[in-house]
């Protein structure tokens, strides 16, 4: 009879820990970045790229590409149709392309006043997209509602030999903004990030385009989202200044 009880007791333990999972992992997406694809780290034999060596900054005022991450991912090239599923994460009632977006329009309006020609890009960026500068929004997901912090990284190949200097200026802006703590667990994810495989994608930055990627904080986390979600213009804030700080080291902004 002990024995029995025993069994029945252990059941209902672990359904009702499989339960509690499933509801959290319905109701908080914990997946961030889109899926790292190993391809795109195999560069072609001719893998080479001799109009770069000449190549010359076009003339104008600074300009910045800002992508919602998996907003329109639905509408993506046949090149990228492995990201048509990948929603990306979700907290506090909102899909992560909400959150991002709000963040970006934020951090748009920012630069604007600044004097910086800013672009929005949804999931597919325009062929061989160029700007001084290229970032990535997105917000993080885990099981564990307790993690929490921001991340950003560089690509693994960046030929503009600038994206970890506007990654460090990220970094920091954004922490004494955000007060969030830093995560020092970049993914494979991040630094393979599709938009940064000029070489394999038609759709991806162009290789002199210093670019980054940022999750900004995690969605299943109660307390990065009263960041992240209550007051986006405070993470705009600190994305904004690490980029003009970028700008301005480049001789490209006066502040």
């Amino acid at each position: 009879m002990k024995k029995s009880l025993f069994i029945l007791t252990s059941l209902f333990i672990v359904i009702l820990i499989v339960t509690n999972i499933s509801f959290f992992k319905t109701s908080h997406q914990i997946s961030g970045a889109p899926p790292y694809d190993p391809l795109d780290e195999q560069l072609p034999n001719n893998f080479d790229y001799p109009w770069l060596e000449n190549w010359e900054r076009p003339d104008g005022p600074p300009k910045v590409g800002l992508q919602v991450g998996h907003w329109k991912s639905e509408e993506v090239p046949d090149e990228l149709r492995r990201l048509r599923n990948n929603t990306g994460s979700s907290g506090g009632g909102k899909s992560e392309w909400e959150v991002n977006y709000e963040i970006v329009e934020e951090t748009k309006k920012i630069l604007e006043e600044n004097g910086i020609v800013v672009d929005v890009l949804p999931a597919t960026i325009p062929p061989k997209y160029w700007a001084d500068v290229f970032v990535s929004i997105h917000a993080d997901g885990s099981l564990d509602p307790s993690k929490s912090g921001f991340k950003a990284a560089a690509p693994r190949r960046d030929m503009s030999g600038k994206a970890n200097s506007l990654v460090e200026k990220m970094e920091m802006t954004y922490q004494e903004t955000t007060s969030l703590p830093k995560d020092p667990n970049v993914s494979r994810n991040m630094r393979g990030y599709y938009a940064f495989s000029y070489w394999r994608y038609e759709h991806a930055v162009h290789p002199m385009t210093a670019s980054a990627i940022l999750e900004t904080g995690f969605l299943t986390s109660a307390s990065d989202r009263k960041i992240i979600v209550d007051n986006p213009q405070i993470s705009a804030k600190g994305i904004a200044e690490g980029i003009m700080t970028y700008l301005e080291s480049e001789g490209l902004l006066e502040l």
